[in-house]
């Protein structure tokens, strides 16, 4: 039996890692601009990561969610006190599609309705109703497509007030920061427009933080600097340093009953110590503030560094660079023969930066560096 095929794969194979460092097969370090998808927080191989898992295997890996687990609770308590919304619940699940399935099932429960508005340029996941709200034909099926969802122009408050006032929408769901299209920022005062227009018509405000959450932008969530606080709020990525974990945080006006929702794996003992151990990290280290120091570093330098660079955007660690050309090349063969590994979007002249959150200015210097001689040749 054979792999069945998923992703373009890069040509090497790292099989160890440290901080920001990766080592490949042949004993080769490459620098992390891309954490696995934004999944690598607080770094790879933290001595305070790896000691919570290994105390955990030797304590109890996974029991099901029938019985009681304090750590959950503590999670809870944690995540709610760093990330502010400590009178919101917490349901725990395994990836960011799930999270973005579950929080459309709860807001189509809790308003009677099946609509969704989401928007162009979204990715929300791969599942039934997540892939339904990203906006890639090319990866639904038509088992997906039963789905009512309308895709507005990012940023288009009045499309948004119209959409709302002739159908029954259920939800609005929206990305902190679009991360797979290329990094784009909600506009200004935009997050505060939908709040309202949810108010007025009843509809759930759901933001999808799974990309762009957890630090990355200098601040927990990426919608903290519009000043709206959302009814439903997807967490994954960076939660679990690249242990599978995942979760959505409820706003306490939704009624919960058992079996309302459910999961198998979803916040198992291992699966809590991992992201219990990143918050402790998060905070012990200040990387949401060195999140916002190196990315005031990359914005401030990356356009200086070439005329073959049209745009840098994002916030924190969440950066797109967009080039006058096709930017597959220069991501896959130049920079990674520097030692560089970035990402792509589905903009193909836009890659993008997501290290882990203890990137330093050494690490930066060095992408910068290989960035001017690339983008020069």
């Amino acid at each position: 039996m054979d792999l069945f095929q998923v992703y373009d794969l890069y040509p090497i194979e790292p099989v160890s890692a440290q901080g920001c460092r990766l080592i490949d097969r042949n004993g080769r370090e490459y620098l992390d601009f891309y954490g696995g998808h934004a999944v690598i927080s607080i770094g790879h191989g933290h001595p305070r990561f790896v000691e919570a898992l290994t105390r955990q295997i030797q304590r109890l890996v996974f029991y099901s969610n029938s019985v009681q687990n304090s750590l959950q609770a503590d999670l809870a308590g944690k995540l709610g006190r760093l990330s502010g919304y400590d009178d919101y619940h917490l349901f725990l699940c395994n990836s960011g599609a799930e999270a973005n399935e579950n929080a459309l099932k709860l807001a189509s429960f809790h308003t009677g309705r099946r609509g969704v508005v989401a928007f162009r340029g979204a990715f929300h996941g791969r599942t039934s109703a997540a892939v339904a709200v990203t906006d890639n034909p090319s990866i639904r099926a038509p088992v997906n497509e039963g789905h009512q969802v309308v895709f507005l122009p990012f940023g288009d408050a009045a499309a948004v007030e119209d959409a709302l006032s002739k159908q029954a929408v259920c939800a609005v769901i929206i990305e902190g920061i679009q991360g797979v299209a290329g990094v784009y920022e909600p506009p200004g005062g935009f997050l505060s427009q939908l709040r309202r227009l949810c108010d007025d018509t009843g509809t759930v405000l759901i933001l999808d933080e799974v990309q762009s959450g957890y630090g990355r932008t200098g601040e927990f969530f990426a919608h903290r600097s519009s000043g709206i606080r959302p009814d439903l709020i997807t967490i994954a990525k960076g939660m679990g340093n690249g242990f599978p974990v995942a979760g959505v945080l409820i706003h306490p006006r939704f009624q919960a009953r058992p079996g309302l929702l459910g999961t198998t794996f979803g916040g198992n003992h291992l699966a809590c110590a991992a992201a219990l151990s990143v918050l402790q990290v998060l905070e012990s280290e200040n990387l949401m503030d060195n999140a916002l120091q190196m990315g005031r570093m990359l914005l401030r330098e990356l356009p200086r560094l070439s005329p073959a660079i049209r745009d840098v955007r994002g916030r924190g660690l969440m950066i797109g660079v967009e080039l006058d050309r096709p930017c597959k090349e220069i991501r896959r063969n130049l920079l990674l023969k520097h030692g560089i590994f970035t990402g792509g979007s589905s903009n193909k002249q836009t890659l993008r930066l997501l290290p882990p959150l203890c990137v330093g200015r050494q690490e930066t210097e060095r992408l910068l560096e290989a960035m001017q001689t690339v983008l020069r040749s």
